[in-house]
């Protein structure tokens, strides 16, 4: 970011740190690093009418993240999906309200446990492991969250059971089956008010 914005690594931080002061971030920690989101939609809206307004004068950002498409569509995170796709599922499963956010944690709701259950991930056995249920990992290459720990691993798993996916050989790519990403696209929509 600092690069980006033709500044020392000093500076950023101390922006970052006044805009999280003044409600516009929220911080997260993962590993050694700390990482930053928007704080909430008025943010985003506020940042996409500025971004435009750049882009109309000629002002585009560099892209982060892998090249390669594939790569940037769905991967494997450790021992999660990541990518876009792992995105939209993020997404869909905070929008539909089967994860929520208290404080820095996030919680899997009564309804996302129902949820899930349909889907045939077996809670009982995810809450049982030493790992935590569910975790937001930072996507590199999306800079958005996606779903990490136990059912992050578990609904991967299930999509490959389903043969919704296939892990390419040698590489970290997940490749979607095309009814695979149709039933994907269907389960995990994001829906509009």
């Amino acid at each position: 970011m600092a690069e980006e914005a033709g500044v020392t690594i000093q500076i950023a931080s101390s922006h970052l740190s006044k805009l999280h002061i003044g409600g516009l971030l929220r911080p997260r920690k993962q590993g050694r690093h700390k990482y930053y989101a928007l704080a909430n939609e008025d943010v985003a809206r506020l940042l996409e009418g500025v971004m435009g307004l750049a882009a109309g004068v000629g002002h585009l950002r560099r892209r982060t993240g892998p090249k390669d498409a594939q790569l940037r569509q769905a991967r494997v995170c450790y021992n999660h999906l990541a990518g876009a796709l792992a995105t939209q599922m993020f997404d869909s499963l905070m929008a539909k309200g089967h994860l929520v956010l208290k404080r820095d944690d996030l919680i899997l709701t009564d309804a996302g446990a129902a949820f899930a259950r349909d889907f045939d991930i077996e809670l009982d056995v995810l809450h049982s492991a030493r790992a935590p249920l569910c975790r937001e990992c930072l996507d590199w290459s999306e800079r958005r969250s996606h779903l990490a720990a136990n059912l992050g691993r578990a609904f991967l798993i299930r999509f490959e059971e389903l043969s919704w996916v296939k892990r390419v050989e040698q590489t970290r790519i997940v490749s979607f089956s095309r009814s695979g990403d149709e039933a994907f696209r269907k389960l995990f929509s994001i829906v509009k008010p």
